[in-house]
């Protein structure tokens, strides 16, 4: 795997319905109630820098979603036997961001066209993934990712999958906020695997 080796708005309000009056089923379960959403982008290291940035997200915790083994540990899902994907769980205050502001901020932070693969990281464990809970969910989804497609700001196609979301594994703790913890690591891994600058490419200035 690169990474141990190296360590040892968009167009998407056109197509979106509703804006801030849209939310999900889970969103507007709860009066105040914290909403969750789950995706997969590659290192979840770097998606929980990304998405801790985001007004009104609460908590992100790295993990793995996707895959067919319970309690996968870190070696297993990297080995890639279990078919799991890096994923963040993202607890949200959806009085202060919405669904479609968190699938803005997703998009923003991968490479979609490009499988099984996110910058310097290579296997089906860091493929992109909206992992939907509702039917709002996965209509909201595929609408962001239509109009990406329809923007015809990519020529290869978006590979990123849209699937219903399963059971939700965090990884050890020393995963959780490791961009926090060791910085100086993160930002070599960072740097190395020439994220910002891919993101760059593809998307355009931050």
């Amino acid at each position: 795997m690169r990474r141990r080796a190296i360590l040892s708005v968009f167009a998407l309000a056109i197509f979106l319905v509703g804006s801030w009056t849209v939310q999900s089923a889970s969103q507007a379960a709860g009066n105040g109630t914290p909403g969750k959403a789950y995706f997969a982008g590659g290192c979840f290291w770097s998606m929980e820098l990304a998405f801790e940035k985001v007004e009104g997200v609460l908590s992100v915790t790295s993990g793995f979603m996707g895959g067919t083994v319970a309690n996968p540990s870190y070696e297993e899902v990297s080995a890639g036997r279990t078919g799991h994907a890096e994923s963040v769980e993202v607890v949200y205050d959806p009085a202060r961001v919405n669904y479609q502001n968190l699938l803005d901020a997703f998009w923003h932070n991968i490479d979609p066209i490009t499988p099984n693969a996110q910058f310097c990281d290579y296997g089906n464990e860091y493929r992109t993934a909206i992992f939907f809970q509702t039917d709002e969910e996965k209509r909201l989804s595929e609408a962001s990712k239509l109009a990406i497609e329809h923007s015809k700001r990519f020529k290869e196609s978006i590979v990123t999958q849209i699937v219903m979301a399963s059971q939700f594994y965090p990884a050890e703790e020393y995963h959780q906020d490791f961009y926090k913890k060791n910085p100086v690591r993160y930002k070599f891994y960072q740097y190395n695997c020439g994220r910002a600058k891919r993101l760059e490419a593809l998307w355009g200035n931050p």
